[in-house]
């Protein structure tokens, strides 16, 4: 009953005309950098995150939100079209995806990414209703040596899980620790690593940090590399509707796909893109004949699409329940809410519940939303696509700049996100993710408090992490992903399941 009351109490702040208008904003933005390639919901949001500043907490994060899962919804556009994935996530969709566009059946590849991420988005913010308030109870009974092992808990399943080398993953997340620690501590009143300079006294902002790695970083990599061309199919999307038997096919990989994503997208790390290489990898297992994907495979398709966008949605349980957040776009969420002053964790359901409930029932109206708004727009993305990126840059750069002076009227800062786009783009030049730096920067300073705070407890005693069983299960668990990842077998198919497009 509770559940109802509190459902209730979120579609009424979700319903509200500002609310909803919001959510439609976000939900077109995502579509939008969704489809153009070279842009991506993390830039995207870390671009727009100063203009939160100036709305109300709620609908800040309803548009945020919209952005998030509606490039999930958008990546499949051009992953069908153009064989050009706009979202990470939209990677394996290419490859069926594109072969059905060119055998004629685009229209019905379209309808089952948008009706599968519909399914899948409908039932994972159900799973957040339903499991958020009891983790939100465990979680405001940890002390803190509970949140430290979490915390370390969550670094170390990031790196388990995140793309690419391990050592680079582990090299970035020591990054994002020590950048977290530059300007004055809170303790002692001493300065860290501010190497002498005015600026770094009130330590590296979030705000020019995210924009210059992701967005500025972004921008010079696509403007240095050569511009690919796009052959778009241009037939007309006349039969959208597929047909019995495509529904026939699809249908079981929606489930597993949505099952598969709800549960990935929990873990640190996870998330929409490690949902849809996996829920690939799993149809291609479970199918009677394997040779069938890769020629225009339904089920290649529903099964990705469906899994990254309950990915997408379910990432947000442990940013909302526990304020841990499991990718970039949850820290840069949870930087979104520190902005305006409200510290993310279990605290926030039951001293912000209006946030909270209205944020869940925002996302089945956006998911909602989605489906009306992209298939009948489908011609209008194409035309998009032609426009070249060089044309796009200037607007996106010009909305960094007044972002990030904005937020503190501070030209410093905008100083510093040049210098952080630089690094962006010398980090994706190097093949290191930035997202696990991201990461260790927002962590970073609750472990460190975290950590004093045992001390303080246990006069110093760093038994404490073991005498309580709740800390100890946590890192024992650390201890065994550590142990998983060194594993030549187990690291050997962690790669396998990221080169399965």
């Amino acid at each position: 009953m509770d559940l109802l009351n509190n459902l209730a109490l979120g579609f009424s702040v979700a319903l509200t005309p500002a609310n909803l208008g919001f959510a439609l904003l976000g939900c077109l933005v995502g579509s939008l950098v969704g489809v153009l390639p070279g842009i991506g919901p993390v830039p995207t949001v870390a671009i727009l995150l100063p203009l939160t500043f100036y709305l109300d907490p709620i609908s800040g994060l309803i548009m945020l939100a919209g952005i998030f899962y509606g490039a999930q919804y958008g990546g499949s556009t051009t992953s069908i079209l153009v064989n050009m994935p706009g979202e990470t996530s939209s990677v394996v969709t290419c490859i069926d995806g594109h072969q059905m566009a060119r055998q004629g059946r685009a229209g019905p590849a379209l309808a089952i990414a948008a009706l599968g991420s519909l399914f899948a988005g409908t039932v994972s913010t159900a799973i957040i209703a339903w499991a958020a308030p009891p983790l939100a109870k465990v979680g405001l009974s940890f002390g803190a040596p509970e949140y430290f092992s979490l915390l370390v808990l969550g670094l170390i399943a990031a790196v388990v899980l995140a793309h690419g080398s391990v050592i680079k993953a582990v090299a970035m997340i020591i990054l994002g620790l020590v950048l977290g620690m530059v300007g004055t501590d809170g303790n002692t009143g001493g300065t860290r690593f501010t190497f002498g300079l005015t600026m770094l006294v009130d330590g590296i902002g979030f705000v020019p940090l995210a924009i210059g790695v992701f967005g500025l970083g972004e921008v010079i990599a696509n403007l240095l590399s050569p511009e690919r061309s796009r052959i778009v199919i241009t037939q007309r999307f006349r039969d959208l509707w597929p047909s019995r038997e495509e529904f026939r096919q699809s249908w079981p990989a929606v489930l597993r796909g949505t099952a598969l994503g709800s549960i990935l997208g929990v873990l640190p790390g996870g998330g929409a893109t490690l949902s849809a290489f996996a829920a690939y990898a799993l149809e291609k297992k479970v199918a009677k004949d394997p040779s069938r994907f890769g020629k225009g495979a339904i089920e290649g398709v529903a099964a990705p699409e469906s899994a990254n966008n309950a990915g997408a949605q379910t990432s947000f349980i442990p940013m909302l329940t526990l304020g841990i957040p499991g990718n970039a776009v949850m820290a840069l969420m949870i930087g979104a809410l520190t902005i305006h002053g409200i510290q993310p964790g279990p605290q926030v359901m039951t001293e912000r519940p209006t946030l909270f409930w209205g944020l869940i029932a925002s996302m089945w109206i956006g998911n909602l939303m989605l489906v009306i708004i992209n298939l009948p727009l489908i011609g209008i993305w194409v035309q998009l696509l032609r426009v070249p990126y060089r044309l796009l840059y200037l607007g996106i750069l010009m909305f960094c700049a007044i972002g990030v002076y904005t937020t503190n009227n501070n030209p410093a800062e905008v100083l510093m996100t040049a210098v952080f786009g630089v690094m962006g783009y010398i980090f994706i030049r190097l093949r290191c993710e930035p997202a696990p730096m991201l990461l260790g920067f927002v962590l970073g300073p609750l472990m460190e408090e975290n950590l004093r705070r045992a001390m303080r407890i246990s006069s110093g005693d760093p038994m404490i992490f073991l005498e309580r069983p709740i800390s100890l299960a946590l890192l024992l668990a650390s201890v065994a992903l550590l142990i998983v990842v060194a594993l030549p077998a187990i690291r050997s198919k962690r790669e396998e399941a990221f080169q399965e497009g």
